[in-house]
């Protein structure tokens, strides 16, 4: 694993340097690439969902890197700043990697499901950009992969999700940062998936968030398992969880990212 810097003088910085870890493929089959946003509620990184699916990635063949954005105490709009500068980077390096600029993805899970949304669906131009070149190339993922992501607070039973977006915005209007309306016709096609269970991110929001892909028609595909908790991540030694890679493996190839 490799660390990259990415910029020279970041932008803001309060405490902790934001970073991208590079995870290259040892059996490389493919030139589609994903930038993973491990969840955490914005106040934290799971490295279980940043490492953990690079290196299934890597399995596929894929390479992956892993966005170390900025959390607590930072807020909005750093998060998307350095997601947005994650996608830059590797579009802007794509001959470097041995990847395709047009096979970019983007996966999280929980807050960084929602990060990976916002980085797809956000087009207003944020503070502190333009600061260099790499800041002229596009940073719309071509591809996007949320699992149980944190789309929108559905009702006031919903704190987990409302803490998060506390977390990122704090007293801002917190409607403004729900994914599902800022869906537009150049979403990228999308893969969903979630619990019926989960007590901490309404599956609601999944439903909410698809919807608005269908209205926009993007491509998508959802999967809801009846059983599961929060934060499973791979859901290894979860038989029934646990499909859920397969299912993306399958998708992934359809769509003709992987052989």
């Amino acid at each position: 694993m490799e660390i990259i810097h990415l910029w020279d003088k970041v932008p803001a910085l309060d405490g902790e340097e934001p970073v991208l870890e590079y995870y290259p493929a040892d059996n490389k089959t493919t030139d589609a690439t994903m930038v993973i946003f491990p969840g955490g509620g914005y106040a934290f990184r799971s490295a279980y969902e940043g490492d953990g699916y690079a290196r299934f990635l890597n399995t596929l063949g894929m390479d992956a890197f892993v966005c170390e954005y900025r959390v607590l105490p930072n807020r909005f709009p750093l998060q998307l700043l350095d997601a947005r500068r994650a996608v830059r980077y590797v579009r802007a390096n794509a001959e470097k990697y041995g990847i395709s600029p047009d096979k970019i993805g983007v996966m999280g899970s929980s807050a960084g499901g929602h990060l990976a949304a916002l980085v797809s669906n956000y087009l207003d131009k944020i503070e502190y950009e333009d600061v260099d070149e790499l800041d002229i190339v596009d940073h719309s993922p071509n591809l996007a992969v949320l699992c149980y992501p944190a789309i929108r607070q559905v009702n006031e039973e919903d704190t987990a999700v409302y803490g998060c977006f506390m977390n990122l915005v704090h007293d801002r209007p917190h409607e403004d940062i729900y994914v599902d309306r800022l869906v537009h016709a150049k979403t990228p096609p999308t893969f969903i998936w979630a619990t019926y269970e989960d007590t901490c991110v309404n599956v609601i929001s999944s439903y909410v968030y698809a919807t608005a892909l269908r209205d926009h028609k993007i491509p998508h595909e959802v999967h809801v398992f009846t059983c599961g908790e929060h934060g499973l991540g791979l859901a290894e030694g979860d038989e029934y969880v646990g499909q859920w890679t397969g299912l993306l493996i399958n998708w992934l190839k359809r769509v003709n990212w992987i052989k």
